[in-house]
């Protein structure tokens, strides 16, 4: 089992794919992932329905519980290099389906690999340099958010940085994280209490997804924290309507914000993956808190994309969903 799934591996991590996903039929097992903006499928192995079950051994799930969806966690040698893993798996009726994530993925990145846009480089660097406030960073699933966190979190040096995350997406050991665990009564409010104990400079929470998420970044922004986080948008104006939804004072998120970024994940003329984003820096968050609209020097996601397909860095058609 251990060969299949480190060529498993060794493919994902030659393509910096991040997630293997696996079907299971009573008749056959699917092994796919998202190579070059598109699934490609790995050829079939006898011994694949045995990896499935190997898996879920490794990562410690009750094989016996079909009803609920469950997750676990286990680290493996590829080529003497570590590797940590997340399995999350959900069945359903005739089909259970799961999800493979390789957790420590982009550890090499840095934040000039994020982006061919000069200015989108200058903002995501210039965040470091801030002692307070809050950064958000929005867009779809799969759009490269966690990418983006992490690369700026590794390239902050000489400062205390810790994480507060539902669950962990990468491991790192330049920074404390602590996972929420409701179960244990470990939730964002209780776990901001106990980060503030340790002094942090930095404060990431992974994903805003509710109320109680909304507030604590808010709260630890309003302390004096560099505040970093995520939530999932359409564009960087929809982000900051989507915190307001979740019940965040207006006022309070006006003396907070201090950017806001929207990306998507598009493939490049190389067959690499690169971010595509529109943001808000300090100057344009008051402007939109002023006007109620964006500032005749913001470039939209779609004009960044079209100035991308322009300049021979993308093509069009793997751009094309973002487009209209």
């Amino acid at each position: 089992m251990e060969d299949r799934l480190n060529e498993c591996l060794r493919l994902a991590l030659a393509h910096n794919v991040s997630d293997i996903h696996f079907n299971v039929t009573k008749e056959k097992v699917i092994i796919e992932m998202r190579l070059s903006d598109r699934i490609r499928r790995l050829k079939s192995n006898p011994n694949d329905l045995k990896l499935f079950r190997y898996l879920q051994y490794k990562s410690n799930i009750d094989i016996g519980n079909k009803l609920l969806p469950q997750t676990g966690r286990f680290e493996t040698y590829v080529d003497s290099k570590l590797i940590s893993l997340r399995f999350s798996i959900i069945n359903s009726y005739k089909i259970s389906n799961g999800v493979l994530r390789i957790l420590n993925a982009h550890n090499k990145l840095n934040i000039k690999n994020l982006t061919y846009d000069l200015d989108v480089y200058e903002f995501l660097k210039s965040i470091s340099f801030n002692r307070y406030g809050l950064y958000v960073f929005s867009g779809p699933t799969g759009s490269g958010k966690t990418t983006t966190l992490y690369t700026i979190l590794n390239s902050i040096e000489n400062k205390k940085i810790f994480t507060l995350e539902d669950p962990i997406e990468v491991y790192s050991e330049k920074f404390v994280q602590l996972q929420i665990n409701e179960k244990q009564n470990l939730g964002y409010a209780q776990g901001i209490k106990q980060l503030m104990r340790h002094d942090p400079d930095i404060i990431m929470i992974g994903e805003i997804r509710d109320e109680v998420a909304a507030s604590m970044a808010i709260r630890s922004a309003l302390t004096g924290h560099l505040v970093l986080t995520s939530i999932h948008s359409g564009n960087c104006i929809m982000a900051i309507n989507r915190l307001i939804e979740l019940g965040v004072n207006e006022y309070q998120l006006f003396d907070v914000l201090k950017g806001i970024s929207n990306q998507r994940l598009v493939n490049t003329i190389h067959n690499t993956k690169i971010g595509i984003y529109e943001f808000m820096d300090r100057e344009e968050v008051i402007y939109y808190f002023k006007n109620k609209t964006s500032s005749s020097k913001f470039k939209t996601l779609q004009k960044r994309i079209e100035s991308s397909i322009e300049n021979g860095f993308i093509y069009k058609e793997s751009a094309k969903e973002d487009l209209y």
